[in-house]
């Protein structure tokens, strides 16, 4: 018989979170790698009910109390589990009844599902970013050579015309010819690589913030709801401003759009998140930056590719902004994501602060 203390050091090693429910449905036992799925102290929720861990639907609860009282083992698939601190998390979850010491208790494994999905997300969506990029830069390359040859051409053109007024039309040409270049410019966002020194992640958000107060006087509501623990970040200043305003900014002119600026929200939340993988790359600590707005949401049909350039959701957008702040974001070894719906929509930025030392 192998000693208790071997046994707790086995299920402490394990990388799925275990619990242990008494028959009461009270947290008994849960193994660190538990405490980190859910985001919870098991100290803290020792002999506190399940409902202070997460909650599903009634049925599920019912089916918990059912699994007690008639020894019947369970799995349930895709569960959506609302956690204490309020975000959300899917799992599968397997439920064995055991009976031991005369009394009955549940044996509780949990199989996230969020990270395998977030996972395959992150790595079409990084694929997909790199190929774009590639286009874009083809066709940067071939649009600007002939602009070069046109707006030389026209130069040329109008030292030769015999008439003044005639150099009207040369004009048209030469500065029709730079807008195109600036608009090829604007698609290949920063040349520059950042240049990176520390700073804190609300002194970008403050600064975005202050902008957009002066742009609307005052009248759109900006909430923020920080983290003051986040560290500081190594980021380049001013593209993490112009990022993070691209973003609130086409929040706030969605908002105008479809109702009295009075009407509308933009809510700022930092979290910071504990062993968090971006594309291939784990990292002990991430700053997860959320701009959240009560307009009216993204159209479905253009959901999925609003970060390629050129796309917009609005009449007269360019649909560069959110192409220019992906480009940025992915610089500084970063991730953007975006779940929309009419009344809510979210962009989430991730940006890394603490590699892990054993990858």
């Amino acid at each position: 018989m192998l000693p208790d203390r071997f046994l707790r050091q086995i299920l402490d090693n394990l990388t799925t979170a275990v619990l242990l429910l008494d028959g009461d449905l009270r947290l008994s036992f849960m193994n660190p790698a538990a405490e980190m799925l859910l985001a919870v102290s098991g100290q803290r929720v020792f002999q506190q009910p399940v409902s202070e861990l997460f909650t599903d639907t009634a049925a599920a609860l019912e089916s918990l109390h059912n699994a007690v009282e008639n020894a019947h083992p369970f799995t349930k698939r895709e569960a959506q589990l609302s956690l204490t601190n309020g975000q959300t998390l899917m799992v599968d979850y397997s439920v064995t009844p055991i009976m031991a010491a005369n009394r009955n208790w549940l044996l509780i494994e949990l199989y996230p599902r969020d990270r395998l999905l977030r996972i395959t997300k992150e790595e079409a969506q990084l694929s997909k970013q790199e190929v774009t990029k590639v286009l874009v830069r083809g066709l940067a390359h071939e649009i600007k050579n002939p602009l070069g040859g046109i707006r030389g051409a026209a130069q040329l053109l109008a030292r030769e015309l015999p008439e003044e007024s005639l150099k009207d039309y040369t004009d048209v040409i030469i500065e029709e010819a730079d807008r195109l270049r600036n608009l090829v410019d604007s698609m290949l966002g920063p040349y520059r690589p950042p240049a990176l020194h520390p700073i804190n992640i609300h002194e970008i958000t403050e600064r975005v913030c202050s902008l957009i107060e002066a742009e609307t006087q005052g009248v759109l509501k900006l909430k923020r709801d920080y983290d003051p623990s986040i560290p500081d970040i190594n980021a380049d200043r001013e593209q993490l401003i112009q990022a993070l305003l691209n973003i609130v900014r086409n929040a706030m002119q969605a908002i105008a759009e479809h109702r009295p600026l009075e009407q509308g929200c933009i809510t700022l939340r930092t979290r910071a998140l504990r062993q968090f993988t971006i594309g291939q790359t784990r990292y002990r600590l991430v700053c997860r930056l959320e701009v959240i707005d009560n307009g009216p949401g993204i159209p479905s049909d253009i959901v999925e590719s609003i970060f390629y350039p050129m796309v917009s959701g609005r009449a007269e957008g360019t649909g560069l902004g959110l192409s220019i702040t992906q480009n940025i974001i992915g610089q500084h070894q970063g991730l953007i994501e975006c779940d929309s719906e009419p009344g809510c929509t979210t962009f989430t930025l991730f940006l890394p602060l603490e590699k892990d030392i054993s990858d």
